[in-house]
């Protein structure tokens, strides 16, 4: 079974590259009012939530809390995906 983590910044929680990035877009005659810059993490999960897409969304979550995502600054979203498939 598969997932995925996306870690964002907080609303209100000022995003230098997201703002470089809209900059730059501008530059090469792109409209973008506001561009927000986060992080996608794939993980293959372990056997023991193989068929158990609730313990494997508490795997994931447990993983965004401890390590992926920082809390004070940052938000997450978790999605358990079909190992096949990749869709959720």
């Amino acid at each position: 079974m598969k997932g995925r983590i996306t870690v964002q910044l907080k609303a209100g929680v000022l995003d230098v590259e997201g703002t470089a990035i809209a900059r730059a877009l501008g530059s090469l005659g792109f409209t973008a009012s506001e561009v927000r810059v986060g992080r996608v993490f794939e993980v293959e999960l372990g056997p023991e939530v193989a068929n158990d897409p609730a313990g494997a969304a508490l795997v994931l979550t447990d993983m965004a809390r401890k390590l992926l995502a920082n809390p004070v600054m940052e938000r997450f979203e978790v999605e358990v995906l079909d190992g096949a498939s990749g869709a959720a």
